[in-house]
Order: structure tokens, then C-alpha cells, then sequence
């Protein structure tokens, strides 16, 4: 075990290093302020990190993520990051992400299969499953199927963040943030818009 963290900090410092010597003032520019122009809310999965696979600088992306990008209502954690990036960070547009292959998804259509307080998370997807599935039932191929439950799951966590109080009180007097939705290829490593942006101007 001491190895494994020993590799990992002995990584972290060689990328330190690197990073200062092509650019020596990164991590003062870094130190200064946090203004990033996106807040991120994604599945936890480790093949999708935000940063990563937007092709974003550290401190360009502020990030929340959970099994399934699952947005509750009642889910602390997430209000709080979100009133933050709103409120204090400025945020210009909120990302909801999610990807095809995803286990939490995969989980919410097992129902024979126990997975612990996972079930209680991903109630939110199977409601998404049962109010969608005369379409998902016209898809035959089971992948297929879920990959296209991860897009509804998107839709709906996008809508239930249009709902929140942060973003009404947001948009009373302005377009911004603006909030889209996008889904994530693990196969092929693309993003996709899944033609959901909406603005202040929507809620108005």
C-alpha cells in the first residue's frame, strides 16, 4: 500500500515540475483566484474526468460529481456546490454530463439485482425509465437502450436544475448561466449536445 501512495506522490511531483518549468508562473496564477467559466455535474466514474475530457485547464472547470450525474432535489452537497458556482463563482454556463456505458445507469435497470443505497440514488432513473418506456421498450438492443435512458437521465437532471431556486433567482434579471446538457462517449471519447440549452430568457 505504502508503494501505491509513494508512485502516486512521486508522480504528482514530477508533474510539478514539469508544469514549472514551461510555464513558472502557473501555480502563482493558479494561487490567486478560482474563476472558472463552468460548473460541471457528472458521474463519478473514473473514465470521465471533467477537465480531462473538455480539454480544460485546472481552474477553468469547478466539479460536482455523483454515481449517474443524479440531480435530487434535496441533495445538500450538490445545492451547495451549485449556489456557490452561481453565486459567488459566476459561473457562465452549467454543464449537466453524462455517458453511455454507465454502471449507475445499468444498476437502475437491474431490479432483480440488490445494490445496496445505490438503489435509493438511482430512484430518479427508473421514475425516468417507467415515464419513458414506451420508447425504450421499441429498443431492442439492451445497451442501446440504456445509452438512451443516460441521455433521459441527462434531460431530466438538467431540468430539475432549471428548477432550483439558485437558478430562477438567477435568472430573474439575467440570460446567465447558461445550462446545457451533454452525454459523453467512453468508445470514442466525444461529447454530445444533446440540444437542451436553456437561459434565463426560457424562464422569463
Amino acid at each position: 500500500m505504502a508503494q501505491v501512495l509513494q508512485a502516486l506522490l512521486d508522480r504528482n511531483r514530477e508533474w510539478s515540475e514539469k508544469i514549472r518549468s514551461e510555464r513558472p508562473n502557473y501555480f502563482d496564477g493558479l494561487a490567486l483566484q478560482q474563476k472558472p467559466e463552468y460548473l460541471w455535474i457528472g458521474c463519478s466514474d473514473s473514465r470521465v474526468p471533467a477537465n480531462v475530457i473538455a480539454g480544460l485547464e485546472p481552474g477553468e472547470v469547478f466539479v460536482h460529481r455523483n454515481v449517474a450525474n443524479v440531480v435530487h432535489s434535496s441533495d445538500m452537497n450538490l445545492l451547495s456546490v451549485l449556489e456557490f458556482a452561481v453565486d459567488t463563482l459566476k459561473v457562465r454556463q452549467i454543464i449537466v454530463c453524462g455517458h453511455y456505458g454507465c454502471g449507475g445507469v445499468r444498476a437502475a435497470t437491474e431490479e432483480d439485482l440488490p445494490h445496496g443505497l445505490a438503489d435509493h440514488w438511482l430512484e430518479p432513473i427508473r421514475r425516468v425509465a417507467k415515464r419513458h418506456a414506451r420508447e425504450l421498450s421499441g429498443i431492442d438492443d439492451v445497451e442501446m437502450r440504456r445509452d438512451r435512458l443516460a441521455e433521459l437521465n441527462v434531460l431530466e437532471s438538467v431540468a430539475r436544475v432549471a428548477e432550483t431556486p439558485i437558478l430562477r433567482r438567477a435568472w430573474k434579471n439575467s440570460d446567465y448561466p447558461l445550462l446545457h446538457g451533454l452525454i459523453y462517449g467512453i468508445r470514442d471519447g466525444v461529447l454530445r449536445n444533446l440540444d437542451c440549452t436553456t437561459s434565463g430568457a426560457d424562464s422569463r
